[in-house]
């Protein structure tokens, strides 16, 4: 269980707590416990219908690599990992995964990549740290972009809806509050030294990112989406979709 609040390390505002290489150090030294058991494994079963050495797999928002490089080892897949922090990109580097390469997000956008260029994607804990719609629908549509025609999306994210709850190392929000789409609350994160960071995120409902894909999607006209939830109490919750087409399952199924 979380240890009690005082000597906390405090965080800063969306993102901010991760900002520079000192922010990146700390993001890389948070142990993410409960995303490996229950978020991680789900992306990765997502993703290995489409797995195989001639398969590229996007990290949209990579940081230190760790994720990647599991999926790469796991999967079989090459991996093209890319983030806004050069910071973090430093430390995916260091990971050494085979065959991986990673590229510098500026102004939301890859620009060393062309269209169309990977096979699937995953976005873990990404969409969490952005501030306001118009952001989160950019980078979707940079996804949307960067992803063949028909190629799944996982994205990962916290759920506004278990705020409250104590996991082993992690709390998402404060208990009985109900958060709406884009409003503010605090990630509580237990580091591997056993101090705890706080970060400032976002609520961003799955049913509010099913949306907002769809409207970056919209362009698309069979590209539809229906919502099943499992019961299974998780603070962090799996979706996945294809940038064109019917979407595959996870532990939010969008079908």
């Amino acid at each position: 269980m979380p240890q009690d609040r005082a000597g906390e390390r405090p965080g800063s505002g969306s993102g901010g707590a991760w900002s520079g290489r000192e922010g990146a150090e700390a993001f890389a030294a948070v142990d993410a416990a409960t995303d490996w058991l229950l978020g991680y494994p789900f992306v990765f079963r997502a993703l290995a219908a489409g797995s195989g050495t001639d398969r590229v797999l996007l990290d949209f928002g990579c940081g230190p690599g760790r994720v990647a490089d599991r999926a790469a080892r796991r999967l079989g897949v090459r991996i093209v990992g890319v983030d806004a922090s050069p910071e973090m990109l430093a430390l995916a580097r260091r990971q050494s995964t085979p065959g991986a390469e990673y590229h510098l997000v500026t102004d939301g956008r890859a620009d060393d990549l062309p269209d169309a260029c990977a096979d699937a994607a995953m976005c873990n804990h990404v969409l969490a740290s952005l501030p306001d719609e118009q952001t989160v629908l950019g980078v979707l549509g940079e996804i949307h972009r960067l992803l063949r025609r028909g190629a799944p999306l996982v994205v990962l994210t916290t759920d506004p809806a278990c705020a409250g709850i104590e996991y082993a190392s992690l709390c998402v929000g404060e208990s009985g509050v109900i958060y709406g789409p884009g409003q503010p609350l605090t990630v509580r994160l237990r580091r591997t030294d056993g101090t705890w960071q706080t970060a400032q995120n976002h609520a961003w409902p799955p049913i509010t990112i099913r949306a907002s894909w769809n409207a970056r999607g919209s362009r698309r006209p069979h590209s539809t989406i229906r919502h099943r939830t499992r019961r299974r109490a998780s603070p962090t919750r799996t979706t996945c979709t294809a940038a064109t087409g019917p979407p595959n399952g996870g532990a939010h199924r969008w079908w």
